[in-house]
C-alpha cells in the first residue's frame, strides 16, 4: 500500500481527520473538530472534518484548497516540500508554526 504523505509532510494514515474519515467515525470527527476550533481559533463543525489526503483524488480537508505548502509545493511541480532545496523556508516555517 502507498504511503499517504502530505504536502507539508504529514503522514496522513496518523492524522485523525484521515483516520475519522476512512473509518466514517462522527465521534473521532466530533474530537478533532473541538481540539481544531481551540487550536486554530477558528470554529469548525463535525461535518467539515473529513478528508482522504491532501495528495488524494478524493475529499480533502477544506484547508488543502488554501494551503501555503500545498499551493507551493505544486506549482513546482512537487509532490511534497521536501523534494525543494529551498527547505526550509518562510512558506514552511510561517505555515507549520501556526499549527
Amino acid at each position: 500500500m502507498k504511503k499517504l504523505i502530505s504536502a507539508c509532510g504529514i503522514d496522513c494514515s496518523k492524522c485523525e481527520a484521515y483516520i475519522a474519515t476512512i473509518n466514517d467515525d462522527n465521534d473521532l470527527r466530533q474530537k478533532v473538530a473541538v481540539e481544531w476550533s481551540k487550536r486554530y481559533q477558528h470554529q469548525m463543525s463535525h461535518a467539515e472534518i473529513n478528508c482522504n489526503a491532501c495528495q488524494s483524488e478524493g475529499i480533502k480537508f477544506s484547508w488543502c484548497a488554501k494551503c501555503p505548502i500545498r499551493a507551493c509545493a505544486t506549482a513546482k511541480g512537487y509532490r511534497t516540500c521536501a523534494e525543494c532545496s529551498d527547505l526550509p523556508c518562510d512558506t514552511t516555517l510561517s505555515t507549520l508554526s501556526n499549527g
